[in-house]
Parts: structure tokens; C-alpha cells; sequence
């Protein structure tokens, strides 16, 4: 769904992207009140309403999404689709790039290099467009630093998206109400399909998340990263073979480096983690009859020996940090990625 999303946002034309951007907001936050609402999950709010700091980081997280969809969408209406998926091959590179300089966590060698050809890349494609692919850089970095953000939060999918696009709803909504008052809104004039598209944004943005959650706890991290790559694949090819959008040889030569690297980070964090689950299987005897004869002991061993960026020996069996350096990932590249799960 999230691979597809390009095909969606040019029906709502003739809406601009920041009214498509506003009706997003509105409606992202009745469709998510619904889903809370059929299963009954509302104790979070209230604590979350009585800790400032994770709700400023909620507002910052807030703040941040909004740039990386309202450049979504114009870049798709734009035609730039080919260059939007771009932002979403380097994002894990960027996210694992702000793990070293902001978490200062530390790359095995096939990390660097991978970082080191996506920065080349970069260098190409700056010179394939004549300019640096300003599009690709601003939701890459949007949407690492959202997932940074979000480790912070540590709430879930939906509940993180309902307190998000809670913060959003009354400026978006203040939006829409001057456009109306000015005449100017497509969803008061464009007829009632106009209208029943731009109000169906909430269900296209909640519907492939609800569809991330359930898959997240039925399947390993490591397939869900790969999963993760079949977005920018459809958006790519949408943009080459559906929009027709202009590919000439350089371009082909910036996106085969970003490829490349993509190869080798998937490459070394699968490699990764079946080290860890290996060492994971060895030590776990070794724990379990451990002078404290406690799980901990044999976690951390796993951990180190798996060649992981974290090697903390304190994880508890069953914490994210633990179950993401069985994945062979850093606790704020891959995984964070995956957390953030709010698609283009």
C-alpha cells in the first residue's frame, strides 16, 4: 500500500499540497479515534498528557512528519516520484549515519563502507540533476530524524500517529476552515467525490500502519527490513514506467550506488544476525546455569559475540534493544526505521 500511495495523491488534484497535507491531518486523526475507539486503547493518553517532555517530543515528532508528508505529496503531484522514492532507499543509511553522530553508536567496517557509497551517490546524482536531490534529502532526514524522535516516545504505531495528528488537527483544520471562508477549498466546491477522496486520506494513511503493526509482531525484524524496501521498489518503478518520469544514464549510475550500498548494509546485517542467533542458541545453556542463574548473562554474551553495533551486556531478554541487536541492527538505524512505520 505504502508503494502504491503515489498512485493516490494526484486523484485529489485539483487540491494543492497543503490542503491535501491539511485534510491528511483531520482525517488521519478520526480515522486512528476509530480504530482506538473498536479496540479499546485509551490509557496511554492519559499518561502521556501528565509527562511534558515525552509530549514535546510527541509536538517535535509531530512537527517533523508534517514537513516529510507535505513533501510527499508535492514532490508526487510535482512529478517528482522517482526522486521521492530515492528518499526512501537512503533513509536507512541516514538513520544509521545520525545513530553514530547523534547516539555515537558504533558501525561494524561493511556499515561504513555502505554509508561511504551512499554519500557518493549522493555526489553522482547532485550531478545528474544539476542541483542536490534536495527532495530525497529533506524525507530522508525528515524521516530519520522522526524515527530518532519517536525511539524517545516509545509509544506505539497507532497510538503515536493519534497523538501526533492530534497536535496537527486544530492548525490543519484552522487551514481548511480559511480556505472555505475564501472560497478557495476544493472539498466545498469539487463535488461530493472531491470530497469523499480528500476525507479518505485518513484511511489511506492509518490503514497500511494498522497493517505494519499486525505484521510486526508475527514476523522477524531482519524480514520486515526487507519488507521495508518494497515501497521505494513500487515508487521507483511507478515513477520510470507508470509517470514516465526521465532517467538518463547518470541518474541510473547515483541510484545503482545507492543500490549497492543498500546490498552490502543488507547483506552484513543479515550476516549479523544469524551470528547472533548462533551465539544466541550457545549461550543460552551457559546462562541458564550461570552462577545468578539468570537469563541476562547469556543474552549479553549472544549479544556481544553477534558482532552487533551495540554490545551492551545489560539487555533484558525480551527489550527492544535486545531483540534488535539479535538483528544484527543498531539500536537507532534499522529498527528505529521500522518503529517510525508511519510510511510516505
Amino acid at each position: 500500500m505504502w508503494g502504491l500511495v503515489p498512485l493516490f495523491w494526484p486523484l485529489l488534484k485539483p487540491a494543492g499540497a497543503v490542503e491535501i497535507l491539511a485534510h491528511r491531518m483531520v482525517w488521519s486523526l478520526v480515522a486512528v479515534a476509530v480504530a482506538l475507539a473498536f479496540v479499546r486503547r485509551w490509557a496511554w493518553a492519559g499518561e502521556l498528557l501528565r509527562q511534558p517532555r515525552r509530549l514535546g517530543l510527541v509536538a517535535i515528532a509531530a512537527t517533523v512528519i508534517t514537513v516529510n508528508w507535505g513533501v510527499y505529496i508535492w514532490a508526487v503531484n510535482a512529478g517528482h516520484v522517482v526522486e521521492a522514492s530515492l528518499g526512501y532507499f537512503i533513509n536507512p543509511l541516514v538513520t544509521i549515519a545520525m545513530g553514530v553522530l547523534i547516539l555515537k553508536e558504533r558501525l561494524r567496517p561493511v556499515q561504513w563502507v555502505a554509508v561511504g557509497v551512499a554519500a557518493g551517490a549522493v555526489a553522482v546524482l547532485t550531478v545528474a540533476y544539476g542541483r542536490p536531490p534536495w527532495i530525497s534529502l529533506c524525507l530522508a532526514f525528515s524521516f530519520a530524524t522522526y524515527g530518532l524522535v519517536k525511539k524517545k516516545v516509545n509509544l506505539g504505531g497507532v497510538e503515536s500517529l493519534a497523538a501526533e495528528t492530534a497536535i496537527q488537527f486544530l492548525p490543519a483544520l484552522a487551514y481548511l476552515l480559511w480556505l472555505t471562508t475564501h472560497g478557495r477549498s476544493t472539498f466545498t466546491t469539487g463535488g461530493a467525490g472531491h470530497a469523499a477522496l480528500l476525507a479518505s486520506t485518513g484511511v489511506v494513511t492509518a490503514l497500511p500502519l494498522v497493517c505494519f503493526g499486525a505484521a510486526a509482531i508475527r514476523v522477524p525484524l531482519s524480514t520486515l527490513g526487507l519488507l521495508q524496501y518494497l515501497a521505494p521498489v513500487f515508487q521507483f518503478l511507478l515513477g520510470v514506467l507508470y509517470f514516465g518520469e526521465e532517467m538518463p544514464p547518470e541518474r541510473w549510475a547515483g541510484f545503482a550506488l545507492v543500490w549497492l550500498a543498500l546490498v552490502l548494509l543488507t547483506a552484513d546485517a543479515w550476516r549479523a544476525s544469524r551470528r547472533s542467533r548462533i551465539a544466541i542458541r550457545a549461550g543460552s545453556g551457559i546462562g541458564a546455569r550461570g552462577p545468578a542463574g539468570s537469563r541476562n548473562g547469556a543474552l549479553g554474551t549472544a549479544v556481544t559475540a553477534g558482532g552487533g553495533a551495540r554490545t551492551d551486556t545489560t539487555a533484558t531478554a525480551g527489550s527492544p534493544d535486545a531483540a534488535r541487536s539479535a538483528e544484527g541492527l543498531p539500536s537507532a538505524s534499522g529498527a528505529d526505521l521500522l518503529d517510525a512505520g508511519t510510511g510516505p
